[in-house]
């Protein structure tokens, strides 16, 4: 199965110090080694009352943390491109950071190269209609 990309996203329950913005940052910046993928730009934001968000922007896609602490939730994306990357380290990382009771994870193939083409008839049902090339979407007002 051939894909541009790798998504990995993780469910993570029962963590730690998901109100610090200093744990989101270092934990991308760790994740990022972890990778070996190239930084271009991380930024990490507080929100009131609870929570934090952050986005480390790499060469290859981006990584993406989101937390909930009056839930013990943190949700994260791992989406890498190009050379197949192992995400355990990454996963290692929040481990250490967050120290999740429970860790759930799902991975998709993004732009899976041999996919059979769908399109959504009028009626909203899918149907198998293999096409030679790509149709551009169609935009209404």
């Amino acid at each position: 199965m051939k894909a541009i990309g790798r998504h990995i996203i993780l469910e993570m329950w029962g963590c730690q110090n998901l109100e610090s913005v200093q744990t989101a940052e270092q934990a991308l910046r760790e994740m990022v080694a972890a990778l070996d993928v190239t930084l271009l730009d991380l930024h990490v934001y507080p929100f009131s009352p609870v929570g934090v968000t952050g986005m480390a922007i790499v060469s290859e896609s981006h990584l993406a943390i989101h937390t909930w602490p009056e839930h013990g939730y943190a949700a994260v994306d791992i989406f890498t491109c190009g050379a197949p990357r192992d995400p355990q380290g990454a996963v290692d990382v929040l481990r250490r950071h967050y120290a999740p009771e429970r860790v759930g994870a799902m991975e998709i193939n993004r732009g899976q190269l041999d996919l059979p083409q769908y399109e959504v008839s009028s009626e909203g049902t899918r149907e198998h209609r293999p096409r030679s090339r790509p149709r551009a979407p169609v935009l209404s007002a």
